[in-house]
């Protein structure tokens, strides 16, 4: 188990546990975090579950693969901080990880 904060636009923010394995997204499904839908089930195929990852996690990451950076460069407001959750990968190194869900999806 990894311990993810997720936070709003208005500064709220709800840590919990996710499982090893399984993505941020489903880690916020799980727990009913607001303004992650998932709508496409993490297909990347809708940008519903985007977010700002922390700027000192970032580099962190694994890099995005192209048809990740596609689908962000539809989503609202990307910046160069953003990932779809429905791609990072929940593991031991991601313990503590932070994001922020943009004002839309809020």
């Amino acid at each position: 188990m990894a311990k993810i904060t997720y936070k709003d636009n208005q500064g709220n923010s709800k840590t919990i546990e996710v499982e090893k394995g399984l993505s941020v997204m489903e880690g916020a499904i799980q727990n009913d975090i607001p303004g992650i839908d998932a709508d496409c089930g993490g297909a990347m195929a809708c940008a519903t579950c985007h977010v700002y990852v922390e700027e000192n996690w970032f580099n962190k990451l694994p890099k995005a693969e192209d048809a990740e950076v596609d689908m962000i460069d539809m989503a609202y407001e990307p910046k160069k901080n953003s990932r779809l959750s429905c791609q990072i990968i929940v593991s031991d190194e991601l313990d503590g990880l932070e994001v922020t869900t943009p004002e839309k999806q809020s």
